[in-house]
């Protein structure tokens, strides 16, 4: 007796739908194992300082405190300074591929974008340690710190005090803005390049200017794409290791100064994991490895909070 064809159809739809179902629940199930691990191997750590162990930048593994304020500190001001780079380059970048550029420039030179997401990231801390460090230190930040407009600044004048060393916090945050340039612009032009021609067409047609469709048109209708390319290159960059490992300095202190030597969660850990013998020591590395994992999901939820906030007032408007 053969099957009918609709009951096949049936079965299909049901195992596709339930596969599905699996391997979402699957991820889900394995992102919690993560918690559950680290917060179990952490243990040791969260009992001996308790929330302490955030409040606190003496991080001094002979006398066996830690506190992970200095690595916090330095993974969220590394991170900010490479957004703060990356993001109005990513967008000046995708809107000259997509607006601007001839077919065969915007496809050549996106390419070569493309590739630099393909660069290991120790192939980068190296190029910052041998190259970008001491240019740093020769030519940037003594032009930075001789600056009068910002040395009479009080505020700004504070973080470029100090000697040019060439390592710091300001070397760590651009060698981040160029690794996350290639996920935050690519993602950017492919959101440019999903806008309607018509649309374009009929803002030129009413007189609108270049400027006026770009910032009316192109960047309103990708805002949500914008939005979401920001936050993948703010994952990208919080949890960076090999990179910063080499630029950042890897001392445990907190300065207003970018010049000033710093670490972060991700280059405390590849630094110390190592040398951790007692078990305080490791499970405070470990607890400090939950820390980011919390961060990083935290970043998420705002990412999707903040883009259903843009896409309801990005509708009303309409």
């Amino acid at each position: 007796m053969k099957v009918p064809r609709r009951s096949k159809h049936l079965f299909a739809d049901m195992l596709f739908i339930n596969s599905t179902a699996v391997t979402a629940f699957l991820v889900l199930l394995v992102m919690s194992g993560m918690i559950v691990m680290l917060a179990w191997n952490s243990r040791v750590a969260l009992r001996t300082f308790g929330l302490s162990f955030f409040t606190s930048s003496d991080w001094n593994p002979a006398m066996s405190t830690f506190g992970a304020l200095s690595s916090i500190y330095g993974t969220l001001v590394s991170t900010f300074i490479a957004l703060v780079i990356a993001v109005p380059m990513s967008v000046v970048i995708a809107l000259f591929l997509v607006e601007f550029a001839p077919k065969s420039i915007s496809t050549f030179v996106g390419g070569a974008i493309e590739l630099l997401a393909a660069v290991p990231s120790i192939i980068y801390g190296m190029w910052g340690m041998f190259v970008l460090a001491p240019l740093m230190s020769e030519h940037v930040q003594p032009f930075l710190a001789d600056t009068v407009k910002l040395a009479s600044m009080p505020v700004i004048g504070r973080l470029f005090e100090g000697p040019p060393m060439g390592i710091g916090m300001l070397t760590a945050g651009m060698i981040l803005a160029v690794m996350v340039l290639p996920y935050i612009s690519m993602v950017m032009r492919d959101v440019f390049m999903m806008v309607p021609s018509v649309i374009k067409e009929s803002a030129y047609g009413m007189g609108s200017t270049t400027w006026e469709v770009t910032l009316r048109i192109t960047l309103r209708y990708g805002i949500q794409g914008i939005v979401g390319a920001v936050f993948l290159g703010l994952g990208r960059a919080i949890g960076e290791t090999m990179a910063v490992t080499f630029v950042i300095g890897n001392a445990h202190n907190i300065s207003a100064s970018l010049f000033a030597p710093g670490s972060s969660i991700a280059s405390t850990i590849a630094n110390e994991f190592g040398e951790a013998v007692e078990p305080v020591y490791m499970h405070s590395l470990i607890l400090l490895g939950l820390t980011l994992l919390v961060m990083t999901l935290m970043i998420q939820i705002c990412a999707q909070l903040w883009m259903k906030y843009i896409k309801k007032k990005m509708g009303a408007g309409l």
